[in-house]
């Protein structure tokens, strides 16, 4: 199955500021997730039903990201940084609601 992978604004904002190491990780797990979405470990959502994420370190901190499978698309929602858990999450995931 082919899928299609679409970053919302937030996380396009948010992996502007990364140095060169984060960015080159982040395509990494962008890739494998491209390859099979299902891989990773589900998140429970209030909006959709097919949530999941990603571990990743980033400039020496531990994030998550997030991300939406709505048919054959991929919406990468945000990275979260690990330390504020997933309070942040719903607010992200209203932005994939626009997209739809």
């Amino acid at each position: 199955m082919d899928f299609e992978i679409i970053g919302t604004g937030f996380f396009q904002n948010q992996i502007k500021g990364l140095d060169d190491k984060s960015k080159r990780i982040l395509r990494g797990k962008i890739r494998l997730i491209k390859m099979n979405p299902f891989r990773y470990k589900r998140v429970h959502s209030k909006k959709f039903s097919r949530v999941h994420r990603v571990r990743l370190t980033i400039e020496d901190k531990s994030a998550r990201l997030a991300y939406s499978i709505v048919g054959k698309r991929i919406f990468l929602a945000c990275l979260l940084d690990r330390d504020k858990d997933y309070k942040d999450l719903e607010k992200s995931l209203k932005e994939i609601e626009k997209l739809l």
